[in-house]
């Protein structure tokens, strides 16, 4: 059964919180992007399923916090808010700048011994960015940030006082993504790399180099869509992770191998 959602201060938000979960899917929203984009998932996936998404500060309820700039800060805090939500095993999601981040705390939590049970990349080359788009100024920023991800929604252009307080953590995260080196260390999760067929910033090869990051199966989907296929595609998607997910629980009930 669902319950209320969960929102706390602290950076963690459940939007339908279970109560006896098989395994929890830990979220990670892209660049600027908060918890919120995974509030409709739960209903997407398995009952046995908890979505547990991370919440960075500087956006949503967290907006007048300071945002984290580096990719291991916002692992540490991420790993350390969510630290009562590890008694179960754990899968991770991450989109764009999450993808990259939920890859760092797989291997962070590998290297407690805490192994998780599927990675899911989406739309996140392993490559580091050619250029640094957080050293632009505001307009500049905002204008390659539309060009080469479509990164800023119409609606939130047409609103210049809410943009700007926006800002800072999307130039944050940016940052994050622009000065983190790579995944140190091999996986030997399993791995599900997705991207979308149009877009720019990710090309298939992109997509394909992760596979090179573990020891166990990985296999790439791409979707119709750009960088955010992940609301075009959204139905595909989450029929994917939900097929994989749900096998790993048949699994763990004994019922049948997992995927």
């Amino acid at each position: 059964m669902e319950g209320t959602a969960l929102l706390s201060s602290n950076g963690v938000y459940v939007p339908a919180p279970r109560g006896n979960p098989a395994l929890r899917l830990l979220c990670f929203p892209y660049a600027g992007g908060g918890a919120g984009i995974f509030r409709l998932w739960p209903q997407a996936l398995p009952e046995s399923v908890e979505v547990v998404a991370y919440q960075p500060p500087a956006r949503a309820n967290r907006l007048r916090e300071p945002p984290l700039r580096r990719v291991e800060d916002l692992v540490a805090e991420a790993l350390s808010v969510m630290a009562p939500m590890l008694d179960r095993p754990i899968a991770l999601f991450g989109h764009s700048m999450g993808g990259l981040v939920a890859a760092e705390a797989a291997r962070v939590l590998s290297a407690r011994g805490r192994v998780p049970v599927h990675l899911f990349v989406s739309a996140k080359p392993m490559r580091r960015p050619s250029s640094l788009l957080h050293k632009l100024d505001d307009a500049s920023f905002i204008t390659e940030l539309n060009r080469r991800y479509a990164g800023v929604p119409h609606e939130i252009m047409q609103l210049p006082d809410v943009l700007e307080l926006l800002l800072p953590g999307m130039r944050a995260d940016i940052e994050a993504l622009e000065t983190f080196g790579e995944v140190k260390g091999e996986l030997t999760c399993p791995i599900s790399v997705f991207g979308g067929a149009d877009d720019p910033a990710v090309s298939r090869e992109d997509l394909e180099a992760w596979r090179g990051a573990t020891t166990g199966p990985c296999r790439i989907r791409v979707f119709p869509g750009g960088h955010f296929y992940i609301n075009d595609a959204r139905d595909a998607l989450l029929a994917d992770v939900s097929a994989t997910l749900a096998a790993f629980v048949r699994h763990r009930l004994g019922s049948e191998p997992a995927q």
